[in-house]
């Protein structure tokens, strides 16, 4: 008990220190519900650590009385000594940001279950704190009283689609169709130095992953207040576009994540720390890479970019705890090999067919989905007759070895940019009366596709969009149906000749 009773003490203690801090006590009242009560970020406004070293003192104090309407950052009325503290305080935040530390603080506090923490304090609000403990592990907390409780996500969406099977389904109940149109913003977090946002967030034991270009935050998905950022340069003077990245998949307290120039690397989901960097592909022959790995046992499966250009896709699997390459699999077949006679000229040194996009696993049967994308060059196929194998695919890959256990091409000699990247749905569900392992695919090219996914039978392949015109139906065998199309002072023309 006399424990307990110096613990809470001690902690009470540490915060009443810095509310003797006047120009604390002028943050926290006039700027930290915008900016968060350690000024890295709260529900409205962003970060100011990394801002203020562009205002020398004068101007720094003219842009807190005047604010930014226009940005939505109003007016203070702050003079005198109010403001002395206030530009110190703000220094003192510039200082620990400068440093690439949140803060340095050590706390000792106690739960509301009478667990004794002790560790940094990484970031802390009026209701919230996040504390790193000496395990490196990360608590998220709330205040209760003079205690603290600790909480978690109720249930983790820790891949790009949410579960490996990739329907993006939660069976989460709280929001439902009579509560949606309440929904309001509770916090908001500008992602620094990005264009654009492309990201699925990922959430884990409370912890939530956002990504840019070769850059990862996580944050606390309650509060939003940023735990850690890793980042690093982008690749200059690359031919493929590295303007976007999708997202991160976590396994196994590891963050993976793809980078511009074709890399693959893995993050401590706690610290940041980069544990291992293993490179694809060579982005100065045009790979590049933006989307989410995938994770698959002890693996991590990935992807590449750069089609367009003349880089030749490949799905590759890498074991998650040193990076090595375990296995490839490549969608534009050597000369020589299986499915080259699919490539009838010399476009098959660049053919494209690149693996961009996230694929799907099945545990059970141990085999990755992985779709993808269009041949190159997308609109002529001269020197490129044939099939073009595997080129818009679906590919069911061994997950040990990659071995190809079976494939379906959606679009044979894609000649309309067609790529098959849609997400492959894994479902166990009833068909003609029992229940059968499904793969559903709505394809780009308009069908909508149901396999058998142990061993690729096409159980059903439908029109979903109106006015179709390159081809009316799958016959038997799996061909194509073409309907007769008129081009214009022409004969008529079936759309694949």
């Amino acid at each position: 008990m006399l424990t307990s009773l110096l613990i809470i003490v001690l902690g009470l203690a540490a915060q009443n220190v810095q509310k003797a801090d006047p120009g604390r006590q002028v943050f926290e009242a006039r700027c930290a519900s915008c900016h968060g009560a350690d000024g890295n970020g709260g529900g409205i406004g962003p970060a100011v650590g990394l801002r203020l070293a562009a205002y020398e003192d004068g101007k720094l104090a003219s842009l807190i009385r005047n604010g930014l309407p226009a940005r939505g950052m109003p007016p203070s009325s702050i003079a005198g000594p109010e403001m002395t503290h206030l530009l110190k305080f703000l220094r003192m935040i510039q200082g620990r940001a400068a440093a690439g530390a949140i803060t340095s603080r050590k706390l000792r506090l106690q739960t509301t279950e009478n667990k004794t923490l002790e560790g940094q304090v990484l970031g802390e609000g009026f209701d919230d704190m996040q504390l790193r403990t000496d395990d490196h592990r990360v608590h998220l907390l709330r205040r209760a009283g003079s205690r603290f409780r600790e909480v978690t996500s109720e249930t983790d969406w820790p891949t790009y689609n949410g579960d490996p099977g990739g329907n993006r389904y939660t069976s989460l109940t709280q929001i439902n169709k009579d509560n949606v149109t309440r929904l309001a913003m509770t916090w908001m977090f500008p992602v620094p130095d990005t264009g654009q946002v492309e990201v699925t967030p990922v959430v884990v034991g409370g912890m939530m992953y956002v990504t840019g270009p070769n850059e990862c935050l996580a944050l606390d998905a309650g509060s939003g207040r940023p735990i850690w950022r890793y980042k690093r340069p982008r690749t200059r003077a690359m031919s493929v576009s590295g303007g976007a990245n999708r997202g991160v998949a976590v396994a196994n307290d590891r963050v993976f994540m793809e980078t511009d120039n074709a890399h693959v690397i893995a993050l401590n989901r706690f610290t940041g720390e980069l544990l291992w960097d293993t490179e694809l592909a060579d982005s100065r022959k045009n790979y590049a890479a933006s989307s989410a790995p995938l994770p698959a046992g002890g693996l991590i499966i990935s992807g590449v970019s750069g089609g367009e250009h003349g880089a030749n896709g490949f799905v590759a699997a890498h074991d998650q705890k040193t990076g090595k390459e375990v296995w490839r699999f490549s969608t534009v077949p050597r000369p020589g090999e299986p499915g080259s006679e699919t490539w009838q000229g010399k476009d098959i040194e660049h053919g494209g067919a690149p693996t961009w996009f996230t694929g799907s696993y099945d545990p059970e049967l141990e085999t990755v989905y992985w779709p993808t994308g269009n041949p190159s060059k997308e609109y002529n196929g001269d020197h490129r007759k044939g099939d073009n194998l595997y080129s818009d695919c679906i590919l069911a890959l061994e997950r040990k070895t990659g071995h190809l256990k079976w494939y379906y091409q959606f679009t044979p000699h894609d000649l309309w940019d067609w790529d098959a990247t849609e997400t492959p749905v894994l479902v166990d569900a009833p068909w003609q009366g029992q229940t059968r392992k499904l793969m559903l695919q709505a394809n780009r090219n308009g069908f909508f596709y149901i396999f058998d996914r142990r061993d690729g039978t096409l159980l059903l392949s439908k029109p979903f969009a109106k006015n179709l015109t390159w081809a009316s139906a799958i016959g038997p065998g799996d061909q194509l149906v073409f309907p007769l199309v008129q081009s214009r002072n022409q004969p008529l023309l079936r759309p694949d000749v």
